[in-house]
């Protein structure tokens, strides 16, 4: 079965600003490599054979860095949008889909191994796989618990814990026919369609490493850990 990989790369990296005023965000360097460029890595070494990359904000300097794909031995065509589409949108420009394939950020530092999360969807009868992560958010404050203006409770700085989207899906083609053309559709939005379709959607749990560099603490600390990482993350 053919893997293809779509690979969201047309944000504004609005988070990581300054960075990103000179650099897509897809194009930040985690140590010696744009986070794109391992991705790219992970995908070939793991028999992805087709790329499509999804641009829009400084599309030509991706394009420029990652030409067909020919030297990392793998295909790599370019669909761009001529407005921001959110996170779904941009498929419905894409015609060679195929019946599954791979969706996710491009900016994303992890583990993962992409070719078992693509068969255990095939597997799965799933029109749509999430990977998810368990995150841990603490709250810098003293919480307080009120009834009628008085303290019924008190916690201080309490951690909750989230069970969140990776930025990493497997999709099945019946999923494009709930994306609209040419509008702005982003992942939430095709969440709610499909729970009230009822259509099966699976949630895969990972355990290993994830990092988003789209917020700067994940960044800081992608690059920190990066020459740990890299024979694991780049199987060099």
């Amino acid at each position: 079965m053919i893997k293809h990989a779509v690979i969201l790369a047309g944000g504004k990296g609005s988070r990581l600003r300054p960075y990103t005023i000179v650099l897509p965000k897809p194009l930040m360097p985690i140590g010696d490599y744009p986070i794109l460029e391992v991705i790219v890595r992970q995908l070939v070494v793991q028999g992805f054979t087709q790329i499509t990359l999804a641009v829009n904000h400084q599309a030509e300097l991706i394009k420029a860095f990652f030409g067909d794909g020919s030297k990392w031995g793998i295909s790599i065509e370019y669909s761009l949008e001529d407005q921001p589409l959110g996170t779904m949108g941009p498929l419905k420009l894409i015609n060679n889909l195929p019946d599954h394939f791979l969706v996710m950020n491009g900016d994303i530092l992890t583990d993962i191994v992409f070719a078992e999360f693509f068969d255990s969807h095939v597997k799965s009868g799933a029109i749509y796989t999430i990977s998810s992560h368990l995150r841990e958010e603490m709250i810098d404050y003293g919480v307080l618990q009120t009834n009628n203006g008085f303290l019924t409770g008190f916690k201080e700085k309490p951690k909750n814990t989230y069970e969140v989207s990776m930025g990493i899906y497997m999709l099945s083609k019946k999923v494009l026919d709930f994306i609209p053309n040419n509008t702005p559709y982003g992942f939430d939005q095709l969440m709610l369609a499909l729970l009230a379709k009822n259509e099966p959607v699976a949630v895969n749990t990972f355990t290993g490493l994830w990092l988003d560099i789209g917020r700067p603490d994940d960044y800081v600390e992608a690059i920190e850990q990066f020459d740990q990482l890299k024979d694991k993350i780049l199987y060099v």
